[in-house]
């Protein structure tokens, strides 16, 4: 049996103790990678929102159908795009567009509280459409919902302000997504919409 001194011995153990280390890295980044990827590939009927009358209001609930999901806020120079939101829910609502509000206080133009964000709506622009309770929709304290909208289309599909847009088809997946300046009735949106809809 051939002599191995113990500085040997030690080199030895400490190659299978880094070997075994290197092991339990790999399987710990594949297990986040995984779990990224099954998070990725999660659709928008995963998430759920409260409604801004305090209810629950699961996106699984417009399955089969198309939603315009748009960060709203009351103070804000886009605000007038609530009256071409309600106008584009008027025309396809009847064919199963559903137009989502999303009110939020990110960028510093919106109410303090759902109720006075509802009262609002509903007396200055005669809002039926589903709305939800305040969120966020960027940054950490994004609500879920965005966060997989961040992981899923990338810097272009997260709201730089408020009137945000974003196309859902009737399978949750994420179709479009246009900037604040884009208006609800516009031809880029209303083709999309349509694209989605039965004839």
């Amino acid at each position: 049996m051939a002599y191995m001194s113990p500085m040997t011995d030690t080199r030895a153990f400490a190659r299978a103790v880094l070997r075994r280390l290197a092991g339990i890295a790999a399987l710990a980044v594949l297990a986040l990678a995984l779990g990224t990827a099954a998070a990725w590939a999660k659709g928008a009927h995963d998430y759920s929102f409260t409604a801004i009358d305090g209810t629950p209001l699961p996106l699984d609930a417009f399955a089969g159908r198309p939603v315009l999901v748009v960060n709203t806020a009351s103070f804000c120079g886009f605000t007038y795009q609530y009256e071409g939101l309600q106008a584009l829910y008027d025309a396809y609502r009847g064919r199963g567009l559903v137009v989502l509000g999303v009110p939020s206080p990110d960028f510093n133009q919106e109410y303090a509280s759902a109720g006075e964000v509802k009262e609002f709506c509903d007396v200055t622009y005669g809002i039926d459409f589903p709305m939800t309770d305040l969120v966020h929709v960027r940054g950490a304290q994004a609500h879920p919902f965005y966060q997989w909208v961040a992981a899923t289309g990338g810097n272009r599909a997260v709201p730089r302000w408020n009137f945000h847009k974003l196309l859902l088809g009737g399978d949750g997946a994420l179709v479009a997504a246009w900037p604040s300046t884009t208006k609800p009735r516009s031809r880029a949106v209303v083709a999309r919409v349509e694209a989605l809809l039965p004839r």
